[in-house]
């Protein structure tokens, strides 16, 4: 079976092409607004928002819900 989560939008998708959409649709200036945490507001990077994203659940989520919502 090829696809093991039909009902999961997110099956497939990176983190880091999750951050990387958000990046490009808002900028990090919007993104910073959006979801309140530093690495999107104090000297951001797509390397260090992966990491503490990847250790954060909670922030995860926000950045996940944030692509749900702004994704075709």
């Amino acid at each position: 079976m090829t696809d093991q989560q039909p009902n999961n939008p997110l099956h497939g998708v990176t983190l880091e092409m999750i951050l990387n959409h958000l990046v490009d649709r808002y900028g990090w200036e919007e993104l910073g607004r959006r979801i309140r945490i530093r690495c999107f507001i104090s000297n951001p990077s797509i390397k260090s928002s992966l990491t503490f994203l990847r250790k954060t659940p909670w922030a995860r989520k926000k950045a996940e819900d944030l692509y749900l919502r702004s994704s075709p």
